[in-house]
């Protein structure tokens, strides 16, 4: 049986503002198995990249906080974990890599001062010549040529997608058990984009690590990932494998965002498929369903009452109170 390395469960996470308090993740589900990669995907606002802020710990304080719901990895409650312990995970156990390098990494120091800054915080062990060569070995991993003088740069003399891969380096500097990426190839043009996407899948199989990716782009989560979760407005409306979910997609919500893919079938002036509407706003979530406002097939129990975790298989859960009906098979 494959092994469950990271569950999140009923995860709630709250904003503070100035007004009022926000609920921006309501009941997060899912699980990642080690060596197998889990896409999040949906609309910018919905809740992924506070998702995995929410499991590595760097929430805004005091301003955020997960209020109830559990991350529990290898048997151990992040949660519950007391901040040091949870500082000794962060980086080393479970690493991320984030959106824009440009901005993540520290403009003032070189290349190689940043990536032995994870291996001083977590090999304590290794001498100095040990962390260079460590350094040196990893920049070469990730395909970076010419890395004894890449060391010496700064972020701003590399290209986009050698930050990138930077970045990843940084993040696997340790051999995490868990990788969060967030949304790592957004910025870069699709040749980039597609070298980094195949450098991942190698780095998986050579460390049989869990990669959990965030991304919007439908066509990555099809070529990268074995299970998805599909998030609308801070709660987990589907979740299955990835076959499953492309194949037979139940919620009417995933339906929609697969129809407004782009096909190569479309004609020269037929028009992408859109879902009408926007995402809620966080200070002001509609009762009932959070998609109804939006969903074609709504009815007055989608409008009062908030729909529950239902497993159609043992691994494909949907949150909507008509998926039976024919429109949703």
């Amino acid at each position: 049986m494959d092994e469950v390395i990271l569950q999140v469960d009923r995860l709630k996470t709250e904003f503070k503002t100035e007004d009022n308090t926000v609920m921006v993740l309501d009941g997060v589900t899912f699980q990642v198995k080690a060596g197998e990669t889990l896409g999040i995907v949906g609309e910018s606002g919905c809740g992924k990249s506070v998702t995995a802020l929410s499991i590595m710990g760097l929430l805004p304080h005091p301003q955020a906080e997960v209020i109830s719901g559990s991350i529990v990895y290898r048997g151990e409650d992040l949660v519950a974990m007391s901040p040091l312990s949870r500082y000794a995970l962060r980086g080393n156990r479970i690493s991320m890599i984030f959106q824009d390098p440009m901005t993540s990494l520290n403009p003032v120091h070189t290349i190689g001062q940043q990536i032995r800054e994870v291996l001083e915080l977590h090999q304590k062990t290794l001498s100095r010549q040990e962390q260079t060569q460590a350094i040196l070995d990893m920049l070469d991993k990730v395909g970076i040529p010419s890395a004894e003088q890449i060391i010496q740069s700064y972020p701003h003399q590399l290209s986009g997608g050698m930050r990138q891969r930077v970045m990843i380096a940084m993040a696997l500097a340790c051999r995490p058990d868990v990788l969060i990426c967030d949304e790592p190839t957004t910025a870069l043009d699709v040749t980039v984009q597609a070298q980094i996407l195949s450098l991942m899948k190698e780095l998986q199989q050579e460390t049989g690590m869990a990669i959990i990716f965030i991304t919007h782009d439908l066509g990555v989560i099809a070529e990268m990932c074995d299970e998805v979760v599909v998030m609308y407005a801070g709660r987990t409306v589907e979740c299955a494998d990835v076959m499953c979910l492309f194949d037979h997609a139940i919620h009417p919500y995933t339906q929609g965002l697969l129809r407004a893919m782009s096909s190569f079938q479309l004609g020269a002036k037929q028009r992408l498929e859109t879902i009408e509407g926007t995402v809620p706003s966080l200070s002001d979530m509609p009762e009932g369903c959070r998609f109804h406002p939006r969903c074609p097939h709504k009815t007055e129990k989608c409008e009062v009452e908030l729909p529950k975790n239902t497993w159609i298989k043992e691994t494909h859960l949907v949150q909507c109170h008509h998926w039976k009906r024919g429109y949703c098979l």
